[in-house]
């Protein structure tokens, strides 16, 4: 999977906060959206999948997201992105 500069550009303009499987709190990770219950950015998981991680590496790598998570980040960027 590859991203365009297009690509993520428009991912830091994502409205995440329409997302219910991630998080942001001004003193966790600088601020940076995190999956729900853990300090993990939802931006590791785009660099992981970009640099040729598949999801169950993903999911091995940080124990603390559920698949569940990830997918309703994907399907919200997706859906977004389908948008904008």
């Amino acid at each position: 999977m590859s991203f365009s500069r297009r690509d993520r550009l428009a991912f830091l303009m994502l409205d995440w906060s329409k997302c219910s499987a991630v998080e942001r709190n001004p003193v966790t990770v600088s601020g940076a959206w995190v999956f729900t219950g853990t300090r993990v950015p939802v931006q590791a998981l785009f660099a992981n999948l970009e640099d040729g991680a598949r999801v169950d590496d993903f999911l091995e790598w940080f124990p603390g997201v559920t698949r569940q998570q990830i997918e309703a980040v994907l399907r919200h960027a997706e859906q977004s992105l389908a948008v904008a």
